[in-house]
């Protein structure tokens, strides 16, 4: 029996989103599922917008899971994939305006309020200890 093609995608992009689901984030998998959690998470969210590219797991990815080490984290871990869900990332992005769409990117909500985001440019020119450094200064300074 010969594999669909786009269960080769879901099967080759299946660690991608393991290495997020596997350190304590939520996939926010609907338009829906992202309307009941951004706006409606009490304290801090930290949102990324994950991506197949190389930055995504060169840089966005580890930075995150480091970062995620800090003893000051965000009260709720939530994500969307690019190009795989395409309608809830659209409306994620919505919560990130007025920044335009990137990915991947990295959101800090408070209240359901964007307090800090991270663009891909900002991403693809880093390292993941730089980005990690970055999102524990914001975790320490806006997760108390």
């Amino acid at each position: 029996m010969s594999m669909s093609f786009s269960q080769y995608m879901r099967d080759s992009i299946q660690p991608m989103r393991d290495d997020l689901t596997g350190i304590g984030f939520e996939e926010l998998l609907t338009p829906e599922a992202v309307e009941a959690a951004l706006p409606n998470a009490k304290g801090t969210a930290l949102v990324v917008v994950n991506s197949v590219c190389g930055c995504a797991a060169g840089q966005c990815r580890p930075g995150v899971a480091q970062a995620l080490q800090n003893e000051i984290v965000p009260d709720h871990l939530f994500t969307v994939f690019a190009g795989q869900e395409k309608e809830a990332t659209a409306k994620a992005r919505e919560y990130f305006a007025p920044y335009a769409p990137s990915s991947p990117s990295i959101a800090l909500m408070k209240d359901g309020e964007l307090v800090h985001f991270i663009e891909r440019h900002s991403v693809e020119d880093r390292s993941a200890a730089e980005i990690a450094a970055e999102l524990k200064e914001v975790f320490n300074r806006l997760c108390q």
